[in-house]
């Protein structure tokens, strides 16, 4: 017991025992009936009171030791027990006796037993609170978090959320030139365990594997020189869970982060796991440009496609031009009238027919080539 906590202690015993002195010594009728104190009543008070302090301070010396190694392994215990249980035992504590109090008032008016009520109904539901707080700690801790998260969302509302970027978009390159064009606001955040995934794809043994890393790590250090000081990289990571993916969504949560892809299957387990996904390809599919059947495109024909008869061309956003009866014209510069178009999770594809061709190219394609020397064989 320290200094300071000795002498707290020894104050507080030597005014109760002053308080129980002067309320039972002068009730004392051997003490009543002599003269001294019949005479001058204030003097049986003052002796109540110095008799009283004696006491007090004499049950102190005799109990102070075991009082402090009693506080010292109380205080130990408490020590022990987490944070949240305290917090949840008190909160359960206050809601009892508010309860038993107002109850306590209610009933204060029942004969006999109305005195009584208040004491038990305080002692009683104050236990009960203690016990039921302990026991739907875990509740209480996970409706706190989940209103004060959503009260910091609002307060972030203003705020740019975060971007993690995964290994799938790294490679794809284009997030530098978004990144190039000041679209993205906020942090990129880049996850130890991705630079880990890129640095052993870029390790490879199969070639196109290896460039396919090497050109991941190219584009971190192009975003970087754009923007040094939005690039965060976070060590964080969960050794429970074996899937990059997984791990991504989980630090997405954590964050309160986006998670930038342009991995389909990401891109639907994030929905499922309620996080925000900004997904290139999206974007990408967004800003190409609106074409209607009817309307007409001048293109090149670069090669034939899968059915029987067709040709392939493309726009200069990547579009997919699929063209009927396009194969002999491989290589030409053609006028295209678009008969449909079909959007699909990859992309969008347009389909069409010639009009009339522009430029013919003077070479002649490794399918007539081909077909060609078959027919030179069978002839």
């Amino acid at each position: 017991m320290s200094g300071l906590t000795k002498k707290v202690t020894c104050i507080f015993f030597i005014m109760i025992g002053g308080l129980i002195g002067y309320e039972i010594v002068p009730d004392i009728k051997v003490l009543t009936s002599l003269d001294i104190f019949t005479q001058q009543r204030w003097l049986l008070y003052v002796f109540s009171i110095v008799i009283g302090i004696l006491f007090g301070f004499i049950l102190f010396i005799l109990s102070y030791k075991k009082l402090g190694c009693l506080g010292e392994r109380l205080i130990n215990h408490m020590l022990k027990i987490p944070t949240q249980s305290i917090l949840s035992g008190i909160v359960g504590l206050i809601v009892g006796l508010i309860i038993a109090n107002l109850l306590a008032y209610s009933l204060s008016f029942i004969p006999v037993i109305g005195n009584y009520l208040p004491i038990t109904l305080n002692v009683t539901l104050g236990l009960l609170g203690i016990t039921l707080g302990l026991r739907k700690r875990e509740e209480g801790v996970n409706f706190y978090k989940k209103n004060i998260g959503r009260f910091k969302k609002k307060e972030r509302i203003s705020q740019y959320q975060p971007k993690i970027l995964d290994t799938s978009v790294i490679i794809d390159g284009r997030i530098a030139d978004i990144c190039q064009t000041d679209f993205l606001e906020g942090e990129l955040i880049i996850p130890r365990f991705v630079l880990n995934e890129l640095q052993a794809i870029a390790d490879s043994s199969e070639p196109l594997k290896r460039n396919r890393g090497r050109r991941g790590l190219d584009v971190l250090n192009k975003i970087n020189k754009i923007h040094t000081n939005k690039i965060k990289i976070v060590s964080q990571d969960y050794h429970d869970l074996k899937s990059v993916d997984t791990k991504l969504i989980r630090l997405a949560k954590e964050l309160d982060a986006k998670v930038l892809t342009n991995d389909y299957n990401l891109n639907k387990l994030a929905q499922l796991e309620d996080v925000s996904v900004l997904n290139v390809n999206d974007l990408s599919n967004a800003l190409k440009s609106v074409i209607l059947p009817g309307e007409e495109l001048i293109t090149q024909i670069i090669r034939e496609g899968k059915e029987a008869g067709q040709g392939v061309a493309y726009l200069d956003d990547g579009t997919m031009i699929v063209i009927e009866n396009g194969i002999k014209n491989i290589g030409d510069k053609v006028k295209v009238v678009v008969t449909s178009i079909l959007q699909t999770p990859a992309g969008r594809m347009i389909f069409g027919k010639i009009k009339e061709r522009i430029v013919k190219k003077n070479y002649d394609s490794s399918y007539f080539k081909k077909n060609n020397t078959s027919q030179d064989k069978s002839n």
